[in-house]
């Protein structure tokens, strides 16, 4: 964790810079959302009023995003520097958010249990955790009786996929393994300038089965699974083409064939 972190640490700053994240939409446009959040929209619903919180927020725009949508929101990162961008683009977009420093497999004991209506979680997150187990009994543990989980995430599938290849191959992990993978990738996933010296990370997949068989045994009842063919980033270099009217990715050729991401949602019974 404490390496993931590091790479984090020195991201988040190139993030907040970078037009990708759009920080100066959200700045001069007050009803501004981020393209996560304005995707599942259809699906999320109503949330004024909801107190939520967004588990490994990063630098805050999907959370800023959920507060203007009217939930009363929090955000976790353990990442210093991200928090930091976080806290500035709340203040800046002129929304109130409460942040949070601290490790998701702490979260009960850093923000308290029971508390909320909302717990999101979004696009490329629970890879960077080495069990769904205790990420479920987490979501549960902050969740009131009735309170719903929404997750928009990475198709497990398309994490196993090899990268910048002609073709599709399965060339990593579906499954969770004890043991992470590995990587060490120079840059970042966003266009900036910026010389990074940070690229080692441990990563863990997770199959689908795995993730609503977590939920389920930690008292989560499954409300909604929906796959896409889309994903908001060009996961597969050389093989997507980029649609405006949603800014999300698709494969160019036979897009049916894969699914990219999904988004779930789950209701802790009562």
């Amino acid at each position: 964790m404490s390496i993931n972190r590091a790479l984090w640490d020195e991201r988040a700053p190139v993030h907040a810079a970078s037009p990708g994240y759009g920080v100066d939409r959200f700045i001069a446009d007050p009803a501004h959302l981020s393209s996560v959040v304005r995707f599942d929209l259809p699906r999320l619903g109503s949330i004024e009023g909801l107190d939520g919180i967004h588990l490994q927020c990063h630098i805050g725009t999907d959370t800023v995003s959920l507060a203007r949508l009217g939930a009363r929101m929090e955000g976790l990162d353990f990442s210093p520097p991200a928090l930091v961008e976080a806290r500035r683009l709340a203040e800046l977009a002129g929304v109130d958010v409460t942040f949070h420093e601290g490790d998701l497999y702490d979260a009960p004991d850093i923000v308290g249990r029971e508390r909320f209506d909302l717990v999101f979680t979004g696009i490329g997150a629970l890879g960077w955790l080495p069990s769904i187990g205790r990420w479920a009994q987490v979501v549960a543990s902050l969740l009131r009786p009735g309170g719903r989980l929404f997750l928009r995430e990475g198709h497990p599938l398309l994490w196993a996929l090899a990268e910048h290849r002609d073709e599709l191959v399965i060339d990593h992990p579906y499954f969770e393994t004890a043991e992470p993978s590995v990587w060490d990738t120079p840059g970042t996933y966003v266009s900036t300038e910026a010389t990074l010296t940070t690229s080692v990370s441990h990563e863990w997949n997770h199959g689908l089965g795995e993730i609503v068989t977590a939920l389920l045994d930690n008292g989560l009842q499954l409300t909604a699974l929906e796959e896409h063919r889309s994903v908001p980033w060009e996961a597969l270099p050389g093989l997507m083409t980029h649609s405006d009217e949603d800014d999300e990715w698709r494969l160019t050729e036979r897009p049916d064939r894969l699914p990219l991401t999904y988004t779930l949602q789950a209701v802790r019974v009562a």
